[in-house]
């Protein structure tokens, strides 16, 4: 039995492995991998062939993750021997634990033999001699194999489910915002003649359907029942067609005065697909929340239930203040004005926005979307791992109200929130560079490149001619301001920053 004991113990190792198995299994990893990177690349080549390449780009930013990711899990397989070897004393593995120990088994001495006893996964020979090393020294290793191990799966799980979570999301937002196509095209259709607006008529400024909806009144009373009706409408007909029509000529005479028959709702979709590859994206500080959740996960705090409420107070808070924007535009004219001749006219700014950034919603957006993956890929990780009983799941009461929550907050970015901040935040004061096509984009960007460079060697140039001759006078260069403003505004609206890619023009 001993021998067939240390043979099995050589046979661990991959010196006395057979090697069909090697081959097998490496075969098996091999093909799995080309064939996942081989539907990427056709999926981009598709992608590319129809022009989408904000969806394009996400994809890339995928490829990114995806390769952030397997960096991770190689790092923690290439330091998982380190990790054995570094040894700590058992009194710090008895404090802040996901689940409580028995109490008969929270002495130092007993605790630190269960640790060790634990190590059952030798995913490196290297580990299971590491944690003998602190087995010798009566210490633990810092972290066991078995918990590296299943460190890798949490954290594939929770990229997967962010990344199908986001998709989800802009699929199914998306979706609502195409219904709105049908209104641009009435829009345009409606149009008289050139596109120009009809005979200016004079009308009471309640007699128009937008202000109805969301004017209350003055006084501190109206702005309370103001924020509360913008509360509310965000869970039912969140954007209407008066409210579509209303914002569009807005922007359309605030940064497009001379093309009326501008199409607004292509402008918006290719605002959010290009905005996509953001939140599919899992930023440092999503990461740092992830660190902070694992920190707080300490038994008996459930700290899994109470803050699955915070993406859902983001999220309610978003769509009432994108609501609320709109109420604000209705409250700007109806304040102003008791009679409009013509058409209404909304004015888009920044103050409307927090901090006089429409891109904080994007950011929160982004924040929300992965905080729900989160608490949905921790629920599916440690039902898998450990089983519904664990300790770690918690009791059925708060269970239940985390996936309630999770299915609510998917439902309601996806049908409400994005749709109206993709409309919503339009209401800025720049338009975004997505108002060119691809090669407009592309020429306007080479040429405030090559404006700068150019400047800059003008500048370089007449600098050492002042150095080399200082009684000399400057004149020329006066052909440097020529274009200045037009190069301004084309080059902001080049500029990735979409928030502040463009200044408005009239």
């Amino acid at each position: 039995m001993a021998e067939h004991g240390g043979a099995a113990a050589e046979a661990a190792t991959l010196e006395f492995t057979p090697t069909w198995i090697v081959a097998a299994v490496c075969s098996l990893m091999v093909l799995i991998s080309l064939a996942a990177e081989r539907c990427l690349h056709y999926l981009g080549k598709t992608l590319k062939r129809k022009n989408q390449k904000p969806l394009y780009e996400a994809l890339l930013k995928v490829k990114e993750e995806l390769m952030l990711l397997g960096f991770i899990s190689l790092l923690l397989t290439v330091f998982q021997g380190l990790i054995q070897r570094t040894c700590i004393p058992p009194r710090w593995t008895v404090h802040m634990l996901p689940c409580q120990r028995e109490v008969s088994a929270t002495k130092e001495h007993v605790a630190a033999a269960q640790i060790v006893g634990r190590i059952g996964r030798r995913l490196l020979s290297e580990g299971g001699a590491g944690a003998e090393l602190c087995q010798k020294k009566g210490k633990v290793p810092l972290l066991s194999l078995e918990a590296i191990h299943q460190l890798h799966i949490f954290i594939f799980v929770l990229a997967i489910t962010h990344v199908i979570f986001s998709v989800s999301t802009m699929l199914l937002g998306g979706a609502k915002i195409h219904q709105w196509k049908q209104w641009e095209v009435e829009i345009q259709k409606d149009a008289v003649g050139n596109g120009q607006p009809g005979p200016a008529k004079v009308a009471h400024v309640r007699q128009f359907e937008f202000i109805n909806d969301h004017f209350k009144g003055m006084g501190k009373d109206s702005k309370i029942l103001s924020w509360l009706h913008s509360f509310v409408k965000q869970f039912y007909g969140s954007v209407s067609k008066s409210d579509y029509t209303t914002m569009r000529l807005g922007f359309i005479m605030t940064h497009c005065r001379g093309s009326p028959k501008f199409d607004f709702h292509k402008y918006m979709m290719r605002v959010l697909e290009s905005d996509f590859k953001k939140v599919v994206g899992i930023s440092w500080y999503l990461w740092v929340f992830v660190v902070i959740f694992l920190l707080l996960n300490v038994n008996g705090w459930h700290t899994y239930f109470w803050i699955a409420f915070l993406p859902l107070i983001l999220l309610l808070a978003v769509g009432t203040k994108l609501e609320h924007v709109i109420a604000q535009l209705a409250h700007n004219v109806a304040e102003k004005n008791s009679a409009i001749e013509g058409d209404l006219v909304v004015k888009p700014s920044d103050d409307h926005f927090w901090l006089g950034r429409p891109r904080i919603i994007l950011y929160l957006i982004h924040f929300i979307l992965f905080q729900n993956a989160f608490e949905i890929a921790f629920f599916f990780w440690i039902l898998t791992t450990y089983g519904f009983n664990s300790c770690i799941m918690g009791q059925v009461g708060f269970i239940v109200p985390r996936l309630v929550i999770g299915v609510i907050i998917q439902l309601l970015c996806s049908y409400s929130t994005m749709p109206l901040y993709a409309v919503v935040t339009q209401m800025g004061s720049f338009y975004k560079k997505e108002i060119f096509n691809d090669h407009v984009q592309q020429g306007v960007l080479g040429w405030a490149q090559k404006v700068r460079m150019r400047k800059g060697l003008k500048e370089g140039g007449a600098a050492a001619s002042v150095a080399a001759e200082p009684s000399n006078g400057g004149g020329g260069g006066g052909n440097t301001a020529g274009p200045s403003v037009k190069i301004e505004m084309m080059r902001r609206a080049a500029r990735e920053g979409n928030d502040e890619a463009g200044v408005s023009i009239e």
